[in-house]
């Protein structure tokens, strides 16, 4: 089982920034993709970010050119700089990754933080 396990997020003022991480524990598992998605109420989860080692980072429309996806291979870690943050950047931020464990493939999910940014 790969557990996934967020820090950051919190409040912050428009135009402000924050960062968020995501390292992912367990025994005998490879990630290929890793990233990031924010969910609002009433709405379904959405992308914001992903990564893998094959294409590079890949971004929502509505987030490009501010949020920055970076990962630590080594260290099974994620990262989401979020820059320039938008009241609708308001959500709860869920770190997700696929991959290979010996018992076939999985997807985990991480617990969630949220994100409030106020105008």
């Amino acid at each position: 089982q790969v557990q996934l396990v967020e820090t950051g997020g919190g409040l912050a003022q428009a135009g402000q920034s924050l960062t968020l991480s995501c390292a992912a524990h367990g025994m005998g598992f490879t990630i290929h993709d890793m990233g990031w998605y924010r969910q609002t109420p009433g709405n379904e989860r959405e992308l914001v970010a992903s990564i893998n080692p094959y294409d590079g980072p890949k971004y929502a429309d509505s987030v490009k050119g501010r949020f920055t996806s970076t990962r630590d291979y080594a260290a099974n870690t994620v990262y989401l700089k979020m820059n320039s943050l938008k009241p609708e950047d308001t959500g709860v931020y869920y770190c997700n990754a696929k991959g290979d464990t010996e018992a076939g493939r999985y997807e985990s999910w991480g617990q969630g933080t949220q994100v409030t940014v106020h105008s």
